[in-house]
């Protein structure tokens, strides 16, 4: 899926997507065979390493939500060295989901609320978005699900609350720019309407 990292990001720098992330391993996914597993942290922290500056040339912050510590200490190592970003002007925000899953992410800040102390009638929406790995990030506006699968896999359930849904039979090895744009085109032929009732043509 390197290639389709390399295309997607491409894509989102040009259609000025300020923020793209991706579900690149999830907590689930240490259930796989070992040998999988390593194989797939080994390839994690050499396509890090060949990309980070190529990114950072084009405006690319790369940055890091999941359980990290979990992750191999050279993976650790490299996301640490690459997350200060590039010199210049930040582009695109390119959040990596390693080591994730949306009801880990959610007890975590359950577990940082009560060890904060806080009384039950501050715990609001917003107090919520504070302790979530994505304090930092806006909400998803567009999720894309690719593999034609139409299951958000555990990813962002919090945060994916209004987020429009496209779902493509594209693999995501297979998923290149003109897939992107597709995506993109759908999104802008919604009606966004966060609970409201629809706008009616006026008579």
């Amino acid at each position: 899926g390197v290639d389709s990292v390399r295309s997607v990001v491409e894509a989102a720098l040009e259609s000025g997507v300020r923020y793209l992330t991706l579900y690149a391993f999830s907590t689930e996914n240490w259930n796989r065979p070992k040998e999988e597993v390593d194989a797939l942290m080994d390839l994690l922290v050499k396509t890090i390493v060949k990309e980070a500056e190529e990114l950072g040339s084009k405006g690319v912050r790369l940055r890091a939500i999941g359980d990290l510590s979990s992750l191999p200490k050279a993976c650790q190592v490299e996301l640490d060295r690459v997350k200060e970003g590039p010199d210049g002007e930040v582009h695109l925000d390119l959040v990596l989901a390693l080591s994730y899953s949306a009801k880990w992410e959610m007890v975590e800040a359950i577990r940082g609320m009560m060890q904060d102390g806080l009384p039950q009638e501050e715990i609001l929406p917003s107090t919520i978005d504070k302790y979530l790995q994505t304090a930092d990030l806006p909400d998803p506006e567009l999720m894309i699900r690719t593999s034609g699968e139409h299951r958000i896999s555990n990813f962002m359930l919090w945060q994916l609350a209004y987020a429009e849904f496209h779902f493509t039979s594209v693999l995501w090895p297979d998923f290149r720019r003109e897939h992107f744009f597709e995506a993109i085109r759908d999104f802008q032929n919604r009606e966004r309407r966060f609970g409201a009732v629809p706008n009616l043509p006026q008579t």
